[in-house]
């Protein structure tokens, strides 16, 4: 159960809104339903989920136990780029979830690592056994996962102080003008459509991705982005805010092209997922404390358009 006493400065605010903020893990259509049912109480009353916070109001928030739930080991391939007894590296695919959730139970990169390994670290749950870090349904390329309880909790500080190096490789509609740069808008949850994210919206966390230009094409660049931070979505949310959404990208781009390439056209259309690849990822291993670096190939579909918009 979790307490809290509302002070002037949190006052006159729906409480959904409040819970929201304070990093229960929850959605705000969970907190809702939540609320809904008497499982959040203020001052031992039943509230709605529109109820807005006064000064000394007490509220507490009961989370139910989550139902038991077995994740099934499923005998499908991985591109395996590393190996040992601690961890395991893999190159994802896109279209392939990385773990089980709302609606997806099977096919996930978990359901193959658990046929594959057989002892991942249980920090994760049952829902993310060995997960340290994710990347994107349908975002390729490297990512690392803990094969026990030590390489987990070791590899998770890395990531939480940014002490790794990713660098993703992406293809954005447009001319980017500078060769470099650094983008910084704070990033939080879109205020209407709840599934997305958005930059510079009210209660966003700071975010930071640096990039640079690898090469230009008419109507289209090729860069290097490197996030600072760790927030969802965030490559992707912060080059629309600069003008220049991700190739494929439907959930924050467009599918309007400025090009009369047929050939062109039609690969575009064939990308299983937006071209923004996680090509790099580096960090040091838990045990050997040694600096290791792996890099994924593009996947055959984003490298056919690049091929073309280089010819």
């Amino acid at each position: 159960m979790f307490r809290f006493v509302i002070d002037h400065l949190q006052a006159n605010q729906r409480i959904d809104l409040y819970l929201v903020q304070k990093r229960l893990d929850l959605s705000r259509s969970q907190i809702q339903r939540l609320i809904s049912s008497g499982k959040i109480r203020v001052n031992d009353l039943v509230v709605k989920p529109s109820y807005k916070v006064r000064v000394k109001d007490r509220i507490e928030v009961t989370i139910p136990k989550p139902r038991p739930l077995k994740i099934e080991p499923e005998k499908i391939p991985l591109s395996i780029l590393y190996e040992d007894r601690d961890l395991i590296v893999v190159n994802k695919p896109r279209g392939m979830v990385v773990h089980p959730g709302a609606g997806v139970s099977s096919g996930t990169l978990v359901n193959a690592l658990l046929y594959h390994c057989k002892d991942l670290s249980g920090i994760g749950g049952v829902l993310r056994p060995g997960i340290v870090h994710r990347l994107d349904k349908d975002t390729s390329g490297v990512l690392v996962v803990a094969k026990n309880d030590f390489a987990h909790l070791t590899l998770s500080k890395q990531f939480k102080e940014r002490r790794v190096n990713k660098r993703y490789i992406v293809l954005v509609k447009g001319g980017v003008l500078k060769e470099q740069g650094k983008i910084e808008a704070p990033i939080g949850r879109h205020p209407v459509k709840r599934k997305k994210m958005a930059a510079g919206v009210r209660r966003a966390r700071r975010a930071i991705t640096s990039y640079k230009v690898l090469e230009r094409f008419k109507d289209f660049t090729l860069i290097e982005a490197i996030p600072e931070t760790g927030r969802t979505h965030q490559i992707r949310v912060h080059l629309t805010h600069i003008g220049h959404s991700i190739v494929g990208d439907a959930k924050y781009g467009t599918k309007k092209l400025k090009t009369q390439n047929l050939k062109l056209k039609i690969a575009i259309d064939n990308l299983k997922g937006q071209a923004l690849h996680a090509q790099t990822l580096g960090f040091t291993h838990p045990r050997t404390k040694e600096y290791m670096e792996f890099n994924a190939p593009l996947p055959e579909d984003m490298e056919k358009v690049i091929e073309l918009l280089r010819k």
